[in-house]
């Protein structure tokens, strides 16, 4: 059902709890102004109160604290978030259910996402390579968990893994990044030998992209690209996990977060257990 057809039918309801519809409603609105913000078109958010309030019999404050449980909920599935709604905690997991609808309704919404931000003409920006997330830098507790549960839910790190889009803008930006250092080191040289692995040779060879340091020592580089913040998950496979322990003072991940608006990075080098948690997420099965 569409955004207008979802409130129309919410007209007759009578006020409660926040139900599945409500819920179904007010996420719809999230994400069509976050699809206007995105693609840089105006929108009217006090329309949008307006025209949830008159469906749902709700009053201006409750839609934007939910607007902001909405925000909340997104970053715990790896997407961007609307501005000017802080996130919000403590959520249902209903809310959490309905983006999950929203999302299955909309499977183009990943594509969307998956090309990264437009720059017109222009080279885009240097690429920021920032510290990686530590315990020193977590949010609170409460909040690092329901984001977590929502992650693993939802399979997150599966979702941002089967974009291929996504993927391949995130290792094109990667590649632009690491000849544009080369350059401004003077090394045109080593910028003219860098090659994109995975599209050149295919996936398999455990890193994206084959790169060097301004002095010409190797760097193998494996990049995971989200449209959340920089603590969603992700997946890495068994090959490059095995090829980050045999080239490890070659190999490195590079996490590319916040792509769809604002990229930027961090670096990880093995081993990869001192940075995060690596669980099992799937086995092969043989005959005895």
């Amino acid at each position: 059902m569409t955004y207008s057809g979802v409130l129309r039918s919410l007209e007759s309801m009578g006020l409660g709890n926040w139900t599945d519809t409500e819920n179904d409603a007010i996420v719809a609105a999230y994400f069509s102004m976050l699809r206007d913000e995105l693609s840089g078109q105006s929108y009217n958010k006090a329309l949008h109160n307006r025209v949830l309030q008159e469906a749902l019999g709700r009053s201006r404050g409750s839609i934007e604290f939910k607007h902001c449980n909405i925000s909340a909920a997104a970053r715990g599935f790896g997407l961007p978030t609307l501005s000017g709604y802080q996130p919000r905690f403590n959520f249902q997991m209903s809310l959490a259910e309905a983006i999950s609808r929203w999302l299955a309704q909309h499977p183009q919404w990943d594509s969307v996402l998956g090309s990264g931000p437009t720059f017109g003409m222009a080279e885009p920006l240097a690429l920021f390579i920032g510290v990686p997330p530590t315990l020193h830098n977590a949010p609170p507790p409460d909040e690092l968990t329901q984001m977590q549960t929502v992650a693993r839910r939802f399979d997150v790190a599966g979702r941002d893994e089967r974009n291929r889009a996504l993927g391949r803008a995130g290792e094109e930006r990667v590649l632009q990044h690491e000849r544009a250092q080369l350059l401004q080191s003077g090394r045109q040289d080593l910028a003219r030998q860098i090659r994109w692995v995975a599209q050149e040779d295919g996936d398999g060879a455990g890193y994206d992209i084959a790169s060097f340091t301004p002095d010409g020592r190797v760097r193998l580089i494996e990049v995971k690209t989200t449209n959340g913040w920089e603590r969603t998950p992700f997946h890495i496979s068994r090959n490059e996990l095995e090829v980050a322990q045999t080239r490890r003072e070659e190999w490195c991940l590079l996490r590319l977060y916040d792509f769809s608006r604002h990229p930027q990075a961090f670096e990880l080098r093995p081993p990869l257990d001192a940075h995060v948690s690596l669980i099992a997420t799937s086995y092969q099965a043989s005959f005895h």
